[in-house]
């Protein structure tokens, strides 16, 4: 199976090895990538994709929801003061994650569901939400990053959410696979197993604020 890879870490893994415990005759292979990997030219059972899914022949299983979050360190926002509106991004200096925005604007939805992209100056752009969290915790600026990517640091009082009321619409977390009739014994079991689990996490705000 493939996850991203702070959710595989934090999220996934868990269930992974609570399944194992369970299951001692299956084995799992755990490829961590915020690549999204083609299932069946790789050969890969199932994936844990977060985003609208496409039309395709794969099934999918939704097991909860995250959303795209602004935070910046106190130290920070002391400095530069708080943003209270999407054009106060403009001059802040903002720490980009080339996976999951461009670098050059955020796209925001309004109230009538239409799209509205804010120039950012990108001061740092990084590949991983890793590096985008601790540069903004460093005092860099601010990131946008998906909510459980910054929840830890959120909760530790290294990092505040603010423009909150400008979310994006949450995303689903889906499990991915191919359909088969019927499905191999080994994924209808992790599906059973992991399922419920990671709805239940979900539904207790183990990823979303």
């Amino acid at each position: 199976m493939t996850t991203p890879v702070a959710f595989g870490r934090r999220h996934a893994l868990p269930v992974v090895t609570a399944f194992l415990a369970t299951y001692p005759d299956i084995d799992v292979r755990m490829m961590m990538s915020d690549r999204n990997t083609h299932l069946l030219d790789e050969h890969i059972d199932l994936a844990v994709r977060i985003g609208r899914l496409p039309d395709s022949s794969l099934r999918a299983t939704q097991v909860g929801t995250v959303s795209q979050v602004i935070c910046g360190s106190a130290r920070y926002f002391a400095r530069h003061g708080v943003p209270q509106t999407l054009h106060d991004l403009t001059r802040l200096s903002c720490i980009t994650f080339d996976s999951l925005s461009p670098t050059s604007s955020w796209l925001f939805a309004d109230t009538d569901g239409k799209e509205q992209a804010v120039t950012v100056r990108s001061r740092l752009a990084v590949s991983t939400a890793e590096a985008a969290v601790d540069a903004a915790i460093s005092g860099l600026g601010v990131t946008r990053v998906l909510s459980y990517q910054a929840m830890e640091a959120v909760k530790e009082g290294k990092l505040q959410v603010v423009l909150a009321a400008f979310q994006s619409n949450p995303v689903p977390v889906s499990l991915l696979y191919a359909y088969h009739d019927p499905l191999p014994l080994k994924i209808r079991s992790f599906l059973d197993f992991a399922v419920p689990r990671l709805r239940e996490h979900a539904a207790m705000g183990g990823w979303d604020f």
